[in-house]
This record gives structure tokens, C-alpha cells and sequence, in this order.
């Protein structure tokens, strides 16, 4: 049986005034139109994660990330099995600006039961636990 590879993608946690940054998914997207989630993307051949990090931070939010933190690898089950890797973004340059989402929005890290996906949760859940205790 031959295994394949899952998608390599990045997630970006956007943190500011214990809120979290989440898109509003266009309905035209192929993979979970329109339900709130952490931004992010997949990552190009022979990207590096923080490389994947950085381009898509430009691409969508128009901001460039200082000091971004690995949080956690999750694997993610939708059309195909996808590793998200998530970082969290507590510093960055530039204004914030939406590139790609139908919305952003701020939500609370004390309540996030607003954000649609449980690996999302869970990757926010692991912030709190590795760098906020």
C-alpha cells in the first residue's frame, strides 16, 4: 500500500491584547468556504516552514512577522491529510491589511469557541500552554 505524503502547510496565530487574529473564508474557496479559521497557506517546492510563513503573511495580511514561534505540527484531514504547521506572530511590521478573506476578526484567546476548527483550537490551546503559563 503506498502511503502519500501529506500537503505541508503553514498557520500564522496573529496575537494582540490576549486576541487572536481568524478569516472569514471566502465561500468561493475549495477547502472550507466560509467558515472563521486561523489564516495561512501551503507551502511552495522546496519552501522552507517559516519561508512558507513570511510569503504568506505578505500575500494575505500584508505584514511582515519578527520573531514568529513554532507552536505545534497537526494533522488535518479535508480533501487530503494536511500538516499545519502553527506559528504564533506576537510582533510584526506593517499595518495589517486583507488580501484574501471575506473578513478578519479579532477573538478572544479566553474564548474560542468562535473559531470553526478543532485543530485550530487545539494549536491555540498548545500557544497558551507552551508560552503563556
Amino acid at each position: 500500500m503506498m502511503s502519500i505524503k501529506p500537503v505541508e502547510c503553514v498557520a500564522f496565530m496573529l496575537i494582540r491584547d490576549g486576541m487572536i487574529l481568524a478569516e472569514r473564508r471566502k465561500q468561493t474557496k475549495a477547502i472550507d468556504p466560509g467558515i472563521l479559521s486561523i489564516p495561512g497557506g501551503h507551502c511552495d517546492a522546496g519552501e522552507t516552514h517559516e519561508t512558507t510563513l513570511q510569503r504568506e503573511l505578505a500575500e494575505e495580511l500584508a505584514v511582515t512577522a519578527v520573531n514568529p514561534r513554532f507552536v505545534c505540527a497537526l494533522i488535518r484531514q479535508s480533501t487530503s491529510d494536511r500538516t499545519i504547521n502553527y506559528f504564533v506572530v506576537e510582533q510584526w511590521q506593517g499595518e495589517i491589511q486583507n488580501h484574501e478573506a471575506d473578513a478578519l476578526q479579532w477573538a478572544p484567546l479566553d474564548d474560542l469557541s468562535q473559531l470553526d476548527l478543532y485543530v485550530d483550537r487545539l494549536a491555540v490551546q498548545e500557544y497558551l500552554r507552551l508560552y503563556c503559563q
